[in-house]
């Protein structure tokens, strides 16, 4: 009889890492589930008594964390961006950075400790997307009382879900409370004021706090259309467009111009196209949209 391989249930829970997949193994994962690492090596005594330990309780949490081992000896790098001074050294991550942490072999019962509060810690953070993933559903559908329900209450349990304040500042801005947008924003954390979702959402409060002259449109339209090689007029309207929130037609006029003259200003189009995505952010359907063309176009 031919025996079928089943997998073993600890490889999902129980890893060891390396400098090449640390940042697969422990950041990535632990935006999904919190993540223990534990530094030790083959010589480290204590190491050797509490690494047992550590992963019994790991598996007695029954998915609630993950554990993954990483050998100093054969990943100096990391340890010493963590700071490793003596092993073993265990450091519990969630959402990508690590939250807490121990040195040496201290006793299972501080270990199950440690690992109870961390799993708790997962289920508030799984608590919190699901909130998010609520108030990004009320802003898809227009209801923005419900966005500002949400995101005050996260942003009550969790100063730190930086979605929740670029959320929260779309809602204002639909409703037209700009002051309420602004002052959002500038709550946010100082070291994630260049998040993604923070810029997008800057960068919309500024279309809507100083409007685009749109007077000149009808000008370099007319431009274009007697002259189609007119790429200094294209570059121009590209910006009233984007300003305006015509986002598509921005693109398509300097994907024109990269097409037919890349080296128009110094690759100035290509420039100007990419500082939009920057502004729109990288999640903006536009953004996604307009690096599909882009790529089109530099690789046709």
């Amino acid at each position: 009889m031919t025996m079928l391989n089943t997998p073993n249930p600890d490889q999902s829970l129980i890893k060891d890492s390396t400098t090449k997949t640390f940042a697969v193994d422990v950041i990535e994962a632990s935006k999904s589930v919190p993540v223990i690492v534990d530094f030790w090596a083959p010589w480290c005594g204590p190491c050797k008594t509490l690494g047992p330990v550590i992963e019994k309780v790991v598996r007695e949490a029954k998915g609630k964390v993950k554990l993954v081992k990483v050998d100093i000896d054969q990943s100096p790098e990391i340890a010493t961006q963590m700071r490793v001074q003596s092993i073993p050294a265990v450091f519990a991550f969630v959402d990508g950075r690590p939250v807490d942490g121990f040195m040496g072999a201290v006793p299972e019962s501080q270990v199950r400790q440690f690992v109870n509060k961390l799993g708790a810690m997962g289920s508030r953070a799984e608590q919190i997307e699901q909130a998010l993933q609520m108030a990004r559903d009320a802003l898809a559908t227009k209801d923005f009382a419900a966005v500002l329900d949400i995101t005050e209450q996260v942003l009550e349990a969790e100063p730190t879900a930086i979605e929740a304040y670029a959320l929260k500042a779309q809602a204002e801005m639909a409703l037209q409370h700009l002051d309420a947008a602004q002052a959002t924003l500038a709550t946010c954390p100082a070291d994630k004021q260049t998040d993604p979702n923070i810029v997008s959402a800057r960068a919309a409060l500024d279309l809507l706090l100083h409007p685009v002259d749109t007077s000149g449109i009808g000008k370099l339209e007319a431009a274009i259309a007697s002259n189609p090689g007119d790429h200094e007029s294209r570059l121009e309207l590209a910006s009233l467009l984007s300003g305006t929130g015509k986002r598509s037609e921005a693109i398509d006029h300097l994907c024109y111009v990269i097409k037919r003259d890349r080296t128009f200003k110094d690759d100035g189009a290509r420039k100007q196209l990419v500082s939009y995505f920057e502004a729109w952010g990288p999640k903006d359907e536009a953004t996604l949209v307009g690096r599909r063309k882009l790529s089109a176009v530099l690789f046709s």
